[in-house]
């Protein structure tokens, strides 16, 4: 499969696709040159890819006073989310708990995928046990170690990502749906 599909082709998987969301373009001021149609758009499957595979992401929080905090995080991509956790201390994890709204951006800034959605906080405790195993499962696959700690998955929202912009510049929006 290649990174790029018409728009009427659809991923079809396990996780989120987007086939659940509307697919077109970001928008922005004409200069930028983001073509009007959605040819040339991204597949889905780019951005589950490059999430899947990367080690390192840029996380962003806002603070009780309205400042942003970004931080890098380790975290896996499952189920269509993307998961993480901290300790309860950290700030970034402070800042959910007081705001859910989330951004998540891949290292790279070449193959750009940047995820805006809002936290849920998962206990594995009280989670349901398969999702928890198959978080811990990727946690230790990608980390070499088991999560078990209290972690947050991130409901996109809002998908952004080009490796090629203006070109193939694609933004997903998803409704309130879950995945």
């Amino acid at each position: 499969m290649t990174d790029r599909e018409p728009e009427e082709s659809r991923d079809r998987g396990d996780d989120r696709t987007d086939a659940d969301a509307h697919r077109d373009r970001p928008e922005t001021e004409a200069s930028y040159g983001i073509p009007d149609d959605a040819e040339g758009t991204l597949s889905w499957e780019f951005v589950t890819s490059r999430m899947a595979d990367d080690r390192t992401y840029w996380l962003s929080t806002t603070r009780p006073d309205g400042r942003p905090h970004a931080r890098p995080v380790w975290g896996v991509w499952v189920d269509g989310r993307f998961h993480c956790g901290g300790g309860e201390r950290t700030r970034w994890v402070r800042n959910l708990k007081a705001n859910p709204a989330v951004a998540v951006h891949r290292e790279d800034g070449e193959e750009v995928v940047v995820v805006e959605g809002t936290a849920e906080r998962i206990d594995p405790d009280t989670a349901e046990a398969d999702r928890v195993e198959r978080i811990d499962a990727a946690y230790e696959e990608k980390y070499d170690i088991r999560h078990g700690t209290p972690f947050f998955a991130v409901r996109p929202d809002t998908v952004l990502a080009w490796s090629d912009y203006p070109d193939d510049a694609t933004r997903w929006t998803f409704g309130e749906s879950d995945p």
